[in-house]
Formats: structure tokens, sequence, C-alpha cells
């Protein structure tokens, strides 16, 4: 990595990159959100049939998020190795992302399979923009501090992103009557947000350094056995995966809650998106100030329990004034954010972790991993909440209202927005383990970080250029 990387970077390059979190939150967000309910309630699929539909097109991106990082890293380029992806790649996901909700073949079986072929398009160009937007980090800087800073900007405008299509995408539906044709203005409305965060952080990274793609492994499966090899990496990407499923859960138990639990299915929805990232944008300095204090793992423990107690606590929602459901989704939001920005900062120090290891810098590899996995568990989500639904005997509909459904569906409803995913969030914290050295627990060198604390790490590993120490 040439120097230029090692030094701090400039507040516009920080806010430039951020802006690619529009991209990847308007995506992330949208089809977890409104996906599910548009096949359920609007296309009349049932929803054993609907849950597939949502789970493997973006299953697959676990094969092609891998191949798109080999791509990336011995892509060379005039722009570097990873920034012409982020137009290319992000323009294509805007115009794709359109046409999941075009719906040329109105309701019934042909609909739905329109939209999973739609879906995994779509899903396969998120991977070329998504991917190389993730490794950049490792190359723009190799300070243990300034990830974390950056990491910061990026899930504040991630949260941005979430609050304004998850909370103004179902309005422009409804705005334009609702059904397909308010779903086709929807769609629209997104793939112009996309568009913008793409060519934003094309842009806004163009006078940033390139850092360093290093020599790679000369096969996908030697590189995946490198992969393989750190186990820091392992543990801190099976944690993530669980718990984006769990996330992804409640993102798409947000428009069944808010309709057959607060009984508000007009304005629920917005509200409980307000609530839930409005205080994800207060709390980031804060979470920020937790990680310099305590150390990224602690950060990250932490934050996880906050937002599985939050989730915990809505299995009570029935009985629940309406003010008190609002601030538990407040404290979902709060553990969110500090459970997004810690995982999101120590990914580059496991990168940095192989390349003392190994001599080579393989950042489009890990981070086609990570990015695979984090969409599995995205996709995971309205799975998930898709088969409660089936097992607890929701009722489909083609009118674009839900029907009137039973009590039994009604628990399916509340306890895959509540319980499950709280389980889904909390359990795999059990994979990382809180230091009791305090020298580990604060931040430390690049030779010596966050990563080497998780759960099967060696004790020490000598690798011909020093020593990283658990």
């Amino acid at each position: 990595m040439g120097s230029a990387a090692s030094a701090g970077l400039p507040r516009r390059v920080h806010a430039g990159y951020s802006l690619g979190s529009l991209a990847t939150g308007a995506f992330g967000t949208v089809p977890g959100l409104l996906l599910l309910p548009y096949l359920t309630d609007t296309l009349g699929v049932a929803a054993g049939a609907a849950a597939l539909l949502v789970l493997l097109p973006k299953a697959w991106d676990v094969l092609v998020n891998p191949v798109v990082g080999r791509i990336s890293d011995r892509t060379r380029s005039r722009w570097g190795a990873r920034r012409p992806y982020l137009l290319v790649g992000g323009l294509a996901l805007a115009v794709l992302f359109g046409a999941i909700f075009a719906a040329p073949f109105g309701a019934g079986p042909a609909a739905g399979a329109y939209v999973a072929i739609a879906f995994l398009a779509t899903a396969t160009a998120f991977a070329f923009f998504q991917v190389p937007y993730v490794a950049m980090p490792a190359e723009l800087t190799s300070d243990y501090a300034e990830r974390t800073r950056m990491m910061t900007w990026r899930i504040a405008v991630l949260a941005l992103a979430i609050l304004v299509s998850g909370a103004v995408a179902p309005l422009v539906r409804d705005a334009a009557g609702g059904g397909v044709p308010g779903h086709r203005w929807m769609g629209v409305f997104v793939a112009a947000l996309i568009a913008l965060g793409a060519v934003g952080a094309f842009l806004g990274t163009r006078s940033a350094p390139q850092g360093t793609v290093g020599e790679s492994e000369p096969s996908l499966r030697a590189q995946l056995a490198v992969a393989g090899r750190n186990r820091p990496f392992r543990a801190l990407l099976l944690c993530f995966v669980v718990q984006s499923a769990g996330v992804a859960t409640i993102l798409a138990g947000v428009q069944y809650f808010a309709g057959q639990i607060l009984r508000d299915p007009a304005t629920g929805p917005t509200v409980l998106f307000v609530c839930f990232v409005g205080p994800a944008l207060v709390v980031m300095p804060l979470w920020s100030r937790v990680g310099a204090r305590l150390g990224k793992l602690a950060g990250l423990v932490v934050a996880s329990l906050i937002l599985a107690a939050g989730g915990l606590s809505l299995v009570a929602a029935p009985a629940l004034p309406a003010v008190v459901i609002y601030l538990l989704v407040a404290l979902l939001g709060v553990g969110y954010a500090g459970q997004q920005v810690f995982a999101l900062a120590m990914l580059p120090d496991c990168i940095e972790y192989d390349t003392v290891r190994t001599g080579r810098r393989q950042a489009g590899v890990f981070t086609g991993l990570w990015t695979a996995g984090e969409t599995f568990g995205l996709a995971l989500g309205p799975g998930i909440y898709g088969l409660v639904l089936a097992l607890t005997g929701y009722v489909s509909s083609s009118t674009g209202t839900a029907a009137t459904q039973s009590d039994t569906a009604r628990l399916g409803v509340l306890l895959g927005f509540t319980l499950l995913p709280a389980l889904l969030i909390a359990l795999p914290t059990l994979l990382l383990r809180i230091p009791t050295n305090p020298r580990l627990a604060a931040p430390t060198p690049a030779s010596a970080v966050d990563h080497a604390v998780v759960v099967g790490t060696k004790a020490a590993e000598p690798h011909g250029k020093g020593t990283t120490i658990p």
C-alpha cells in the first residue's frame, strides 16, 4: 500500500465514499421490507412460495460475490481496481431494481416468476457494486482509527438511506395508488436513489489514494482457501451473517407488524422506520467513542445485546401502548447502529491480518465472501419470516390489501418480528469473547488488532513479519 493511503484521509473522501451507502442501504432495505408483502398481498403468491422467491435470487450471491471479488482484484484501470465498478455496477443496479416492480404480467404465478428472475439479475448487479465498494477501505488507509472513522461516516449515510428508502418508499407507493401502479412508482423512486449513491461514490473518491492491490493467489479455489485459514475472519463472518438474518427478519416483518399488531397499515411502517433509524443517526458519534475506549470487539458485543434486548421486549407489544412500542423500536435502532459500525470496522482489520500473515493483499476475495455472507443473511431474513407466516396459516391476497388473518397467523407475525430475530442476533455473540488483558481491549496497531481476540485465534503466530498478539 502506498504511503498516501497511510495518511489521514480528507473529509471529502469520507463523505464521497459514504455516499455509496445510499445504494447499498436502499437495496438492502426495500426488498427486505416490501418485496415479501408485495408478493403475498399484491401479486397473490402464497407465503411459502414467496419466501423461496425472495431467498433464492439473493442466495445466488453466495456464489457470485467471491468471483466478483477476484475479478476486481485483477482489474487495472486509470480509475483504480474498484472505482469502475462503482459506476457501472451501480447504474445497472438502479435500472434492474426498477424492473423488479414493473409487473408486466399482472398478478399470479407468472408475475411471481418474473419477480424472481428480475431479482436475480438485480442481485448480480449489486454484487458488482458492493464487493469493490466494501473492499476499498482496506486500500484507502492502513490506519486503525481512520477505518473506524470511515465506517462511522458510511453507517451514518447508511442509516439515512434506510430512513429515506424504508420510510419514504411506502409513502410513494401509497401516494401513487398502491397495488401494482404504486409499486412501479416506488421502484422508480428507489432506482433514482441508488443511481445517486453510485455516481456520488464514484465521483467522491476520485481524489482518494488508490492504495495497492497486491498479487492474488492464482485461482479462486486457492483464494478461498486463504480466507478459510483466516480464523478471525471466519468467526466474524459467521457472526455477522447470522445477525444479518436477524436484522432482515425484523425488516421483513415491519409491514405485517404494523398492519396486524399495531393495526396501522397506512402510517405504521413509516413511523416504525423513523423510530428505528432516527436514533441511529444521533448515537453514531457515541458508538465511535465506545470503540475508541473499549475496542471494536467489545462494542460489537454490547451493541448486539442491546439490539437483541429491544427485539425480545417487543414480544409484549399486543399489551403495550403504541408509544412504548415505538420507544422499544428506537432501542433496536441504537443497537443496530453499533452492530453495523463495529462489524464493518473489524473487516479491514481481518484483511490487514491476512496481509501480514501471507504478504499478499487480497481485499477483493475477503470482501467478496463478506458481502456474499451478508447478502445471504439479508435474504434469509425474508425467507425465514415467510416460512413462519406459511406455518402459522397466513392468507395471501391479490387486492393490494392484506386479508383478515387468524389469531395463529397474527402470533406468527409477532414472533417472527420479535423473538426469532432476538435469538438470531444474540446467540452469535457466543462466537466472540472479550479479552481480559486491558491492553487488548483498546485500539492497537495493525499488527495487534481486535480481530485477534475472536474465538479460535491462536495465542501468537509468527508470520515472518512480526508477531500477531491475540
